[in-house]
């Protein structure tokens, strides 16, 4: 089993910058994938930024220019750069990674941006 820790959430200031960090343990030799996602309070689960199995990123549309997806693939973990915060980006941000037969969750960390 993959377990994965999430960390780098806080407060911040709207328009400042964090760097969140995902570090994957267990079986991790198989992992393909890895990414971010974020629920906000009464939202859907969305997709924030990944790598996806055959190496291409993807990330939402309105966050693309603003956040940056990088990884350490020999270590397995996987950052987002998160420039120009905005209040609505304030969410609970999950790490997600694949082996290509199952995905696997972190617990979260809590990003929150004040105006």
């Amino acid at each position: 089993q993959v377990q994965l820790v999430e960390s780098g959430g806080g407060l911040v200031q709207a328009g400042g910058s964090l760097r969140l960090s995902c570090a994957a343990s267990g079986s991790i030799a198989a992992i393909n994938a890895m990414g971010w996602y974020r629920q906000a309070p009464g939202k859907q689960r969305e997709l924030v930024a990944s790598f996806t199995r055959d190496d291409n990123t993807n990330y939402a549309d309105s966050l693309k220019g603003r956040f940056t997806i990088t990884r350490d693939n020999v270590k397995k973990v996987v950052f987002v750069q998160m420039n120009s915060l905005k209040p609505e980006d304030t969410a609970v941000y999950y790490c997600q990674a694949s082996d290509g037969m199952f995905a696997y969750w972190g617990q979260g960390t809590q990003v929150t941006v004040s105006s």
